[in-house]
């Protein structure tokens, strides 16, 4: 759908063209391409910016460059904080329209109780170490601060390709560390192939607390899943999430590297205060309703 030419093919099947991600691979001109395609055939183009900083790509220089094309040449923009607009303002002058990100489980699960456990668990789920994750420095906090209070656990998962010498995601150093740090009782490591929707649901609905930790990014769909599970989140202070939904945040960021001290307080806080602030069934349908609404009424008038 990317290419111009889907678009000279398919420009009578669709009346808006509405964009959120998977363009990493375009280079400008192809988006640009892109972009000219759709006006020839008097396409709009809306653009949801949920990324202003891409958090698989290391340099930033590749994002910039494409939102460059994107968001000056959007019919309207739509992104999921103040912050993210306020951004968006600053370096493109562009208004770009609020709108919260809707329910990440499904509906009928937010009605589930909790699983009831005896230990205060916190998380981190290292992935397929996304270039903007910086885990062993944050785990290591974690595993300290765990260590001292009553009846709590760590417990950290990566993704099997990080064990495979012949997966991109190879990190053995990694791996190694964080199996000395097992092995001496600190935490628990997990190694697992990709969890399907319902073992993700189960595993964070296990956590008490997931802690992120990122370097740089915008905003979550990690973040809106542990809300509607009833999961604690801390989130670094780069980005917008704390503006997203509820969340503990900690200080964590290329400029300004690890605040540990803030990391600390973080899993103190959602030690002391839990259970976590929790999406309800009925106010997740709401805010379903009232995002379809806000949606159709944007195609409506990007079309007049």
């Amino acid at each position: 759908m990317l290419d111009p030419d889907w678009v000279g093919a398919h420009h009578e099947d669709f009346d808006v063209f509405h964009l959120h991600f998977g363009f990493d691979a375009q280079s400008p001109a192809q988006l640009s391409a892109l972009v000219d395609a759709l006006r020839l055939h008097g396409k709009p183009l809306v653009y949801t910016v949920h990324d202003l900083r891409n958090p698989h790509q290391p340099d930033p220089a590749t994002h910039d460059a494409a939102l460059d094309v994107v968001i000056p040449a959007a019919d309207h923009l739509i992104t999921l904080t103040p912050g993210a607009a306020q951004s968006i303002r600053s370096r493109w002058n562009r208004t770009a329209t609020v709108l919260p990100h809707p329910h990440v489980v499904e509906l009928a699960r937010l009605t589930r109780p909790r699983p009831v456990r005896d230990r205060f668990r916190v998380g981190v789920h290292a992935k397929s170490l996304r270039p903007n994750m910086s885990v062993l420095p944050v785990v290591r906090v974690l595993a300290d601060t765990v260590a001292e209070l009553s009846s709590a656990e760590l417990q950290v998962n990566i993704h099997r390709e990080v064990a495979d010498p012949r997966s991109a995601a190879h990190a053995p150093h990694l791996l190694q560390a964080l199996e000395e740090l097992a092995d001496r009782g600190r935490l628990t490591l997990t190694v697992h192939d990709y969890f399907d929707d319902d073992q993700l649901w189960d595993y964070l609905a296990s956590l008490d607390l997931s802690v992120l930790p990122y370097l740089f990014g915008t905003h979550s769909g990690w973040l809106e899943a542990c809300h509607d599970l009833g999961t604690a989140v801390a989130a670094p202070d780069c980005g917008f999430y704390a503006q997203q939904r509820p969340c503990l945040t900690y200080g964590h960021s290329q400029q300004g590297g690890l605040d540990e001290g803030s990391l600390r307080a973080a899993v103190q806080t959602a030690y002391e205060e839990r259970p976590a602030p929790r999406a309800t069934e009925q106010h997740r349908t709401q805010e379903r309703d009232a995002l379809a609404a806000a949606h159709r009424a944007l195609y409506t008038s990007t079309l007049q």
